[in-house]
């Protein structure tokens, strides 16, 4: 049975997450460019823009400073599929966007190509046989990884969102009841600021910030966003907490694959900062590699012994002793979860079947720096180590055959420092 410990709670500085909500015309594309200036602090913004263009009537024209505008990378998306969205926000990632805009997120919900056209097209699938009613649950998959990849994006994000008005029957009578938002309900509540915006003017009806409550301001812009920025950054840095383990004494090999590990959930390991001795601009999974590889462990061979080989099988050499924390209370051993997550991810770097059971063992020795004789002698960490790397791989479009390659080449690794230290390596 797996155990939970409740660690104290520390506030952690964040990236921004605003909604901006309202009718055609209530400045929504406008807001979203002045609070992104802001919030950029002179990084780039870019635009996904599925408004036939409109975001480009904000554009700066070349020898025209007269005219104003807004300089930012521009994205037209006519076909607005989740898996759209999702590589728009890889292709911003990539390109260091500082601030990211959808404008308008609405459509990936009831536009083109959006989940309710989805789940349309699921529900006239002759293998779909319960209709629109099974048909949303590969949709509402589809719309998860949609969320994972906007919310988990590593810069600020902006989406901005139509709504109509909304209307309610009794008998002959007609009554306004106030506005809808053209996104699946309870869509804001993924946002830790929405403004709803009506001719210019945006009002804060949902925040997670105390100074932000019910403000409303006439063309929200800067200073708005200031504000906001004010609030983004009390707390801790998660980035500057991870490097502040690194430099610590006492940092074991174990600990730095957690904190890659931690880095890798949170999307983290392409941020930028200056490396901890050279002051140099670095990346924080570059970093923690150099001071994991710094305390690894000598890898240990795999040994055949005289009772193995009469059973016709490889025995592993035992592992590094246990730490003295290892001696008192022991490992955590791998969950029940991760065992069953292992095959699906293995199945997806072409080792799924039950005949792969020996390369299974012998990538995942390579991985964890240790060899094994079975899954059960993994701990918790380990298991999530070789979850990283199988997911890493199995998301890439030649995914086994770059798996099987960096497995040779782990093991070509380990076989030149065994022969070094001349040691045999069977």
């Amino acid at each position: 049975m797996t155990t939970f410990t409740f660690a104290p709670a520390t506030r952690e500085t964040a990236k921004a997450r605003i909604a901006l909500q309202g009718p055609g015309g209530s400045g929504k594309t406008k807001t979203a460019l002045r609070m992104a200036e802001r919030l950029a602090d002179g990084g780039s913004i870019g635009v996904v823009d599925t408004e036939r263009g409109s975001a480009k009537k904000y554009a700066i024209v070349p020898g025209r400073p007269d005219l104003g505008g807004h300089e930012f990378g521009h994205v037209p998306m006519a076909f607005c599929s989740p898996e759209n969205l999702i590589a728009a926000v890889r292709a911003a990632e990539e390109a260091r966007i500082a601030v990211l805009i959808v404008d308008s997120w609405s459509h990936f919900w009831a536009g083109k190509g959006g989940l309710l056209a989805r789940v349309e097209e699921e529900s006239k699938k002759s293998t779909n046989k319960g209709g629109k009613f099974t048909a949303w649950a590969p949709v509402n998959d589809l719309e998860q990884d949609m969320l994972d990849a906007l919310l988990n994006f590593p810069g600020h994000v902006i989406v901005t969102m139509r709504t109509k008005n909304d209307y309610e029957m009794e008998g002959k009578k007609v009554t306004k009841v106030g506005v809808k938002t053209v996104q699946r309900d309870g869509a804001e509540y993924e946002f830790d600021v929405v403004i709803d915006m009506i001719e210019g003017t945006g009002t804060v009806t949902k925040t997670r910030y105390e100074p932000l409550y019910n403000a409303s301001v006439h063309h929200p812009g800067e200073d708005f966003a200031e504000v906001i920025l004010e609030q983004l950054g009390q707390g801790i840095d998660p980035v500057q907490a991870i490097v502040d383990e690194l430099v610590a004494e006492g940092l074991t090999y174990e600990r730095a694959l957690e904190l890659h590990a931690q880095a890798n959930s949170r999307r983290l390991l392409n941020a930028d900062l200056l490396h901890p001795k050279s002051g140099e601009p670095a990346k924080l999974g570059d970093v923690i590699k150099e001071y994991g590889q710094a305390v690894k462990p000598a890898a240990t061979p795999v040994t055949n012994t005289p009772s193995a080989a009469s059973a016709g099988q490889g025995q592993a050499a035992p592992s590094d002793p246990p730490s003295e924390a290892e001696q008192e209370q022991g490992p955590t051993p791998v969950t029940a979860p991760q065992m069953r997550m292992m095959h699906a991810c293995f199945a997806k770097v072409g080792l799924g079947h039950k005949d792969s059971r020996a390369e299974r063992l012998r990538a995942t020795s390579v991985i964890i720096g240790r060899p094994i004789s079975t899954a059960n002698e993994l701990t918790r960490d380990q298991a999530q180590t070789l979850l990283d790397t199988l997911t890493n791989y199995g998301d890439r479009e030649n995914g086994a055959a770059d798996f099987a390659a960096m497995v040779d080449g782990l093991e070509a690794e380990a076989e030149a420092s065994w022969a070094a230290a001349d040691v045999p390596s069977s």
